[in-house]
This record gives C-alpha cells, structure tokens and sequence, in this order.
C-alpha cells in the first residue's frame, strides 16, 4: 500500500515556513511523503548547503518577486500574484499527481491562503488549514468576524476596558488583540483583516472543517474547543526534534542558518556562568524604531548583564548611514555582544541564557516555551500582543513591558523587566518554576504517545481512510 502523499503549501515568509518544514518532517516521520509547494525566492533560502530528508519534494513556483518581497514593494500586488500563480500550480501539482497514479491524500496550508482551500475543494481533495499561531488567536478573529465584532470595537474604545470572550482563558483589552483589530494610520498591511475574513469564510463552508494548530493541548485546553463548529487539533510544538524528545540529533533547523554566518557568538555564550545573559532578537520581520532601540540600549548597558543582541542586518546589501548607528553602539559591543543573526534555538538552548526579550511572534514564544526560558514580552504587532498576554497573565514565564503614552518603552522601564526575571525574589522564582514546568509539558506532548503525536497520527489515519482518486 503507497504511502499518504500531502501537498503542503505555505505563504514566503520564514515566519511561516519554518513551523511549515518541521511540520512536514513530522508527517516524513510518520511514513508520509511530503510535496512542499512555496515560491521560488523561498525554495532557495531553504537547505542552502544541506541536502533535502528521503520523501520530501519541493515545487517552487515564481510568484513575480523571485528575489523575494521586500519593504517599499507593492503588497497588494505580491498578494495577488502569489493567489494567482499558486493556484495554478497547485492545480497543476494535482493533476500530475493523478496521471501518476499518486494522488494527494490531503492537502494543507497555511495562513493567508485561502485560495489554497478552493482548489482543494475544486478537485475534491481533502484539506487543512496549519494555523502557526496560538489557538486562542484563531477563536479571536471568529469572534470578530461572526457576532463579537461590534463589541470588541466598543471595548476597544477605552484602552483600559476589559472583557472577555467564549471559551477563552482571560479578560482581554485592547493591547492584547491582533493589531489588525485596531485602526492604523499605515495602510500597508491593509490586506491582512480580509485576507483573514477570506480564510475563515472559506472553512467555514466546510463541515466540521480540519486546523492544526501549532499548539499543544495542556498549554491552551479551552481555546482548542472554543469554537464548537471547528476541529481544532494540537500538534506542536513544531520545532525540530533535537531540541524535544531528542528522538532524531541531527534534526536540526531546516532553513534556520539561510546565509553563512560567524557563530562566534557562541564561544562567547560559553564564556558566561549559567542563566546570566539577556538575549535580544525581534524576529526576521518586525523592526524597531531608532528612539526605540536607543532606549533598549541604555536598559541593558544598565542593567550590567552580558546580552546577545540580535540587529538585523539592511536589506539588499544597504550601507548602514551613520544617523542609523545607535550612539552608545561602542559601549555596547564593549558590554555585550551584537550579531547580526544567530541560530535561536541553539542560543535559547545554552545554560548560560537567563532571559529572552522578544517581540513575542508565535515560533519564537513556543520556542521560549519549550525550551524553558524565561520572557521579558516586548510585542510589536499582529499576534505578538495576544502571545504576550499569555505568557504574563496565562503561563506566567515572563512580564511584558508597558509603553508610555507616546508608545515608547522607556529605558527604565525595559530595565524593570529585565531585573524582574533576572533578579532574585518570588517573581523571578515564580517565572523560573512556570517555564520548567511548560519546558516539560512540551516535551510530553511532542514525544512518542503525547498528545501532539497520537493528535497528528489520528489525522493521518483519518485523511488516509478518506482519500480517494479525484
């Protein structure tokens, strides 16, 4: 009997395809085989230099931007030619798949590709949305969108109005929804809240319609079964296994190290006693202001701990101008050490972290979760206000820092956070036993007869007894 062939498309961004890959090495894993369908600028960041697992193939298609999107390029117009070439190729990949005789079992996207979906649809093949953010955050936009939009917008009048929703573990105010949620002057990501709409429309024609989420169910019990009319399945943490259960070494990250970098950071790392160093990294997308960074900065020259600070370098081979250069940038490289990209599990992992200050996107706040490290919560849009409620008010790893009325966070404040999880007393006690008590919750989940693994084999098992030729 062959094997369960998925077609797993995923949006080309590597916030997206990182959780994307292990969940495909995950279905490899479980005696799948594995059809990856993303661009072409995407398809060539991943496995540079590293050859790709037995039963996993990769259809690159050009979406107009094959040297990747990048900030001042027209969103609306990447969006639209990313909807329109994927679907033609998807439309393609499945009717090869049949004249070979090798159907595809069940097709699986991720976020904002809802045309995905109806093309699943269109051919008869079996579908599921992979959801690579918190559970809680997928009941927020059906709130929204279906009966709850008026109220969360009357309550989001008064930033300090609290409230609650169906299901959900809290009560919520502004700062702690998806941004999109809350008007904004800029109008470039002006796509995402229809694009959003767009997807859950489209489950919602489904029946008892498949999602799996890249959560597990101990770390959101209620969230998964919010939304009675949805089958949310928790199937995370999707992170590679050799920072888990351990169940395969070599399992590293598939497309983590994208250039050639110094990883000198980490003898640097070996230099310092455990649990002392700050690590800072916003992620691959978000970026902060220059005040901003002026005042994060002189937090953590300070607080006088080692830090690992992550600044990204400019796009496109751009020369950093001198009004870009922070001004304290000597006294930083003197105290701490600045790199312009790291392997973040690998830093996350090593005993001499003693906190992560993050902006709180969904991989890296599981990241943190798994790895038992604890968070100072500095979110910056979309997600990351919601992840940050969490991990202060729900899993109690971190603090997250307040702004002032200007929407700074000031150098007093980051340093407030700082001491708070790194400095001894009952909160940082408090945060240290939450993250080792999630640390091991993650890792029952992802091993051999967890929750997440007996999740994902039933859905296999299910899409598998499904299937049939289109």
């Amino acid at each position: 009997m062959a094997p369960p062939h998925f077609l797993l498309v995923t949006f080309p961004a590597q916030g997206h395809i990182n959780p994307a890959l292990q969940f495909a090495k995950r279905l490899l894993r479980c005696g799948a085989e594995v059809t990856f369908a993303t661009s072409v600028s995407a398809c060539r960041r991943m496995f540079k230099g590293q050859a790709s697992p037995e039963g996993l193939h990769f259809a690159a298609f050009s979406d107009g931007y094959d040297d990747g999107f990048k900030m001042g390029d027209d969103v609306t117009n990447f969006i639209s030619e990313l909807r329109r070439c994927g679907s033609e190729t998807l439309k393609d990949l499945i009717a090869l798949s049949v004249r070979e005789g090798r159907p595809y079992t069940c097709l699986v996207y991720s976020l904002l590709l809802p045309w995905a979906a109806r093309v699943a649809r269109e051919f008869h093949v079996p579908s599921a949305l992979l959801w690579i953010q918190p559970a809680t955050v997928l009941d927020m936009y059906h709130y929204y969108f279906y009966g709850y939009g008026e109220f969360i917008k009357d309550n989001c009048i008064d930033p300090s109005c609290s409230f609650e929703l169906p299901g959900l573990p809290c009560k919520f105010t502004s700062r702690d929804l998806p941004s999109f949620f809350v008007p904004s002057s800029s109008d470039a990501y002006a796509f995402a809240l229809p694009t959003f709409k767009d997807q859950l429309d489209t489950l919602n024609q489904e029946n008892n319609p498949r999602i799996l989420v890249n959560t597990f169910d101990s770390l959101e019990p209620e969230a998964l079964r919010a939304i009675d009319r949805y089958n949310l399945v928790g199937i995370g943490p999707l992170i590679p296994s050799a920072f888990l259960d351990g169940s395969d070494p070599s399992d590293m990250s598939f497309g983590g190290d994208l250039f050639h970098k110094s990883k000198d950071y980490t003898d640097w790392l070996d230099s310092k006693a455990p649990a002392s160093v700050v690590y800072v990294s916003f992620g691959s997308v978000a970026e902060i202001s220059k005040r901003q960074a002026e005042e994060l900065a002189r937090a953590l020259l300070d607080c006088g701990r080692p830090f690992l600070w992550v600044i990204r370098a400019k796009q496109n081979g751009e020369e950093e101008k001198d009004e870009d250069r922070l001004s304290c940038m000597q006294e930083l490289e003197e105290k701490g050490m600045i790199v312009p990209w790291c392997s973040q599990l690998e830093v996350l992992s090593h005993p001499s972290l003693g906190c992560f200050l993050t902006h709180c996107g969904w991989n890296s706040t599981m990241e943190s979760l798994s790895l038992g490290v604890p968070v100072v919560a500095f979110p910056q849009w979309t997600d990351q206000g919601t992840n940050s409620k969490l991990i202060e008010d729900v899993w109690r790893t971190g603090i997250r820092v307040r702004p002032n009325g200007e929407g700074l966070v000031e150098a007093q404040e980051i340093r407030r956070c700082l001491e708070t999880v790194m400095a001894d007393g009952k909160r940082r006690e408090e945060v240290r036993r939450n993250a080792a008590k999630w640390k091991q919750l993650a890792r029952e989940a992802a091993r051999e007869g967890g929750s997440s693994d007996r999740n994902l084999k039933a859905f296999i098992e299910e899409v598998s007894r499904g299937c049939r030729p289109c």
